[in-house]
Parts: structure tokens; C-alpha cells; sequence
């Protein structure tokens, strides 16, 4: 039936008019929310410290769960700005701990000094682990890109066995940036989502925040891959990125709660992830699977694990967004979710 036939007084003029009436009712019934910039700013604040490339930005993007709706989109370096990453590797067993880094076992975090690495047979059991030269007291090195890229692989070259792998920030290209996409809203907290897919979240440095670490997969080809004294390492596809999260990231933007500790980052889901610790230095109560809670507010949060957890969390609460190389390319992170 034509519009003439239900409202045959009202002329073309008025028609029109009323025509246009209606597309304004259905842009304002479809648009995006007036709070929507507020929140892009109070994100754009907490990532006041990072090399910002572009962003961040509304979306549109397809959520690890399949729901479509809007995200923000911000283009970062992986550059930390407030500190040098590394040392990761000492070079000689009468090294000190300031010449390496760290590596987590057991739930504890172990100084990577010259003792540890003359020590690892005994540390694991195995009198396979040789990673410096007995007379000299050299530590065997990954100290090229061709030998980090050898060492870093999954099927390790044996060329590299019994080696400490150190790839280093200059191994990656300068222009080299990665697009974090999230959801703008964070869904309720009601599921249990992988972080091996997108990675637990972003600091508020920029820096990525990683899912587990493959510890086994390193440990079984008799290499060590420390973190630096921050709970970072370089890996050649995406940069320096955290596997814990140490004081380092202690002094981030305020939280809305301040008693749960300061701001880490933003967690894959939209959810804010804050200090292990609370303000006061306590352990925070009641927290879930995955490392979160729900605030006096109302709100939910997560706490980032204890460095030595090797799990900043322990699962996404939410439907997660995506980590992209290309800033232009359409985040439908269905397209890496783990088949069943």
C-alpha cells in the first residue's frame, strides 16, 4: 500500500516533510549513544602514555562470540617510552642479577643472573641443561636477528639448543605498530573466553599484555627466553609484549575505584584490568577465574596475576575484540576462535 493511499490529505509537500520526519526518528533510534564520546576521551586518557598512531576511534566489529556492535579502535607502538627494555640474557655465569632478567616457575619469579643459568641442571632435574661454556663461563646467546629468529621458533633450530634467547626491540621495524580493537561497551561478565587468541589486553603504555607464555614448549628443546625485569620479551611478530605484570606497571592512570589499585590497562573484553595488589597492598577479595571481580560501583574489573603466575588473567569474562597488523582491516574475531 502507498503512503498516498493511508494519507491522501496530507499533499506532496507534506508528505515530504513527513518523510523526512521519519528518517530522523529511525537515525536517532539507531545512534550511537551521547555518553559514546565521553568514553572514547576517558580511554583516549588512559593511554595518555603510549605511542599513540592513531585513535582511538568508533568501530563497528564482530566480537569472539559472534555479537556485532561497536568498538574503539586505537593504533599503537609497542615502544614503552618511560624505560629501555631488557636485559634478558647475562653474558657470563659471574654475572649479577642486574645483567638479565627474570623467568617464572613454580609460581615465582627467579632473577635470570649468571648463578641461575649455571644452576639450571639442578633447578629442572636434568643434566641436560648446559648453557654456557664450562671453561670459559660464557653464556651461550642468541646475539644476532638470524639466530633469534632460529632459537624463537616453535621447532627450535638445534643449532640453538641449550642457548638463552634474546631477541632484541631493534630486530623489529620501526614502523612496526599494532591495532588493538575493543568493544567500546564491555558485555556482562558472563562467560569464560581464551586469551591465547587475542592476548589478555593493552597497557596503558601501549604495550601488549599476552596471554600464558609456551613455557614447556621453550623448556623442551633446553632453551630459556627470559622477560625483562618488567615481564616483557620481543617476540618478531608482535613486538615487546608483557607475559606478567611487574611494579613496573605500578604507577598507571587512576582507577574509578582507587582503592583496587591503580589502571594497567584495558583487558581484550573492554574491561578495565588493574594492579595485582590493592592500594593498601592487600590481596583483592573474591576474585573469579579469571582474575576479576565486581567493584563497590557495581563495576567489573580484573586484577592483573601475580608476576610469577605466568597469567596476567586467567580468562576474558567478556567477549573479546581482536589484535590486528593492519590499522584498515575489519575486526571479526570469530575468524580465530578455537574450534570446539
Amino acid at each position: 500500500m502507498m503512503i498516498f493511499e493511508v494519507f491522501p490529505r496530507f499533499g506532496t509537500q507534506n508528505l515530504a516533510k513527513y518523510g523526512l520526519f521519519l528518517a530522523l526518528v529511525c537515525l536517532s533510534s539507531t545512534a550511537i549513544p551521547e555518553d559514546s564520546d565521553a568514553r572514547l576521551e576517558k580511554i583516549a586518557q588512559v593511554f595518555a602514555d603510549a605511542t599513540i598512531v592513531s585513535g582511538p576511534t568508533r568501530v563497528e566489529c564482530t566480537l569472539s562470540g559472534g555479537t556485532e556492535t561497536t568498538c574503539f579502535s586505537i593504533t599503537v607502538s609497542d615502544d614503552p617510552k618511560t624505560y629501555t627494555p631488557g636485559p634478558w640474557c647475562p653474558r657470563s655465569i659471574e654475572d649479577a642479577a642486574d645483567a638479565g632478567g627474570i623467568w617464572l616457575h613454580d609460581g615465582k619469579v627467579h632473577d635470570v643472573d649468571g648463578s641461575f643459568i649455571e644452576g639450571l641442571a639442578e633447578f629442572y632435574g636434568d643434566t641436560k641443561w648446559q648453557l654456557f661454556d664450562p671453561e670459559t663461563g660464557a653464556v651461550r646467546f642468541t646475539g644476532t636477528l638470524a639466530a633469534c629468529e632460529a632459537a624463537a621458533r616453535p621447532d627450535v633450530d638445534p643449532d640453538y639448543q641449550n642457548h638463552c634467547v634474546e631477541c632484541l626491540p631493534e630486530y623489529v621495524p620501526d614502523e612496526a605498530t599494532t591495532t588493538y580493537v575493543i568493544p567500546l561497551e564491555p558485555g556482562a561478565p558472563e562467560g569464560a573466553f581464551p586469551t591465547r587468541m587475542s592476548g589478555s589486553g593493552v597497557a596503558y603504555n601501549g604495550v601488549r599484555l599476552d596471554g600464558p607464555a609456551p613455557l614447556d614448549a621453550i623448556l623442551s628443546a633446553y632453551t630459556l627466553a627470559p622477560f625483562d625485569d618488567c615481564g616483557g620479551h620481543v617476540n618478531l611478530h608482535v613486538g615487546y609484549h608483557y607475559h606478567a605484570v611487574t611494579d613496573c606497571l605500578n604507577d598507571g592512570p587512576e582507577a574509578s575505584l582507587p582503592a583496587h589499585g591503580a589502571q594497567v590497562g584495558i583487558a581484550m573484553d573492554g574491561h578495565p584490568i588493574l594492579t595485582h595488589l590493592m592500594a593498601d597492598g592487600s590481596e583483592p577479595a573474591d576474585l573469579d577465574r579469571c582474575n576479576g571481580h565486581v567493584g563497590e560501583d557495581g563495576t567489573y574489573h580484573y586484577h592483573a596475576g601475580a608476576a610469577g603466575s605466568n597469567a596476567i588473567l586467567g580468562c576474558l569474562r567478556s567477549e573479546a575484540g581482536c589484535t590486528l597488523n593492519d590499522p584498515d582491516a575489519i575486526c571479526d574475531a570469530t575468524a580465530r576462535r578455537p574450534r570446539p
